[in-house]
C-alpha cells in the first residue's frame, strides 16, 4: 500500500476547508485539534486559514469510554479552548478517523464548555472501521488497511505516516 504524501494531502485540505468554509457562511471558525496527531494537522490548516483565534486543542483522556479498561495516559496535558465555546463554529479536526468514538469524546468535553452553533469534523485520513454512525465532513485521504494494521501520525516536523 502506498501511503498519501501527508503534507500535500494537508494543502489539499485546506484549500477544501477554506471553500466549504465560504460555502456554508462559516465565518471566523475555531479550529480545535485532538492531541497530538488532531493539533498538529489543525496548525496545518492554520497556516492556510489564518484564523483569528489560532489553534486550540483537546486532550480526551476523561472523556473516554475506554478509560475504565486502559487507564489513564501517562501524558495527560489538558484542553486549551477559550472560557466559552458558546454559538461559535468549530472545526474538530482530527489525524485519524476510525471507530468514531475518539470524536465522540471530543465532542462530549467540547460541549462541557458550551453549546456551539455547529461543529464542522475534519479528519486528515478515514480509515473506516466505524463503531459509531460518526462520519467526517471533510476528509483528506482514505486508506483500507488489512485487518490488524494501524498508520500512525508522527510529527509535528516532518509529518509523517507509517503502518504497524
Amino acid at each position: 500500500m502506498t501511503l498519501p504524501d501527508i503534507e500535500q494531502t494537508c494543502l489539499e485540505l485546506g484549500d477544501r476547508l477554506e471553500a466549504y468554509l465560504a460555502h456554508n457562511n462559516l465565518e471566523q471558525p475555531l479550529l480545535v485539534g485532538i492531541r497530538t496527531g488532531g493539533v498538529w494537522v489543525a496548525d496545518r490548516l492554520q497556516e492556510k486559514l489564518q484564523s483569528a483565534d489560532g489553534v486550540s486543542s483537546l486532550d480526551i483522556s476523561f472523556y473516554r469510554d475506554d478509560f475504565t479498561r486502559h487507564g489513564l495516559h501517562p501524558q495527560v496535558t489538558g484542553s486549551e479552548l477559550p472560557d466559552s465555546i458558546e454559538d461559535r463554529h468549530i472545526v474538530l479536526i482530527d489525524d485519524v478517523i476510525m471507530s468514531g468514538r475518539t470524536i465522540r469524546a471530543a465532542m462530549n468535553e467540547l460541549f462541557d464548555y458550551g453549546r456551539p452553533a455547529s461543529i464542522t469534523l475534519v479528519s486528515l485520513l478515514d480509515i473506516g472501521r466505524r463503531e459509531l454512525p460518526i462520519q467526517p465532513d471533510l476528509c483528506g485521504a482514505r486508506l483500507e488497511l488489512e485487518d490488524g494494521q494501524l498508520v500512525k501520525l508522527s510529527g509535528p516536523q516532518p509529518l509523517q505516516l507509517t503502518l504497524a
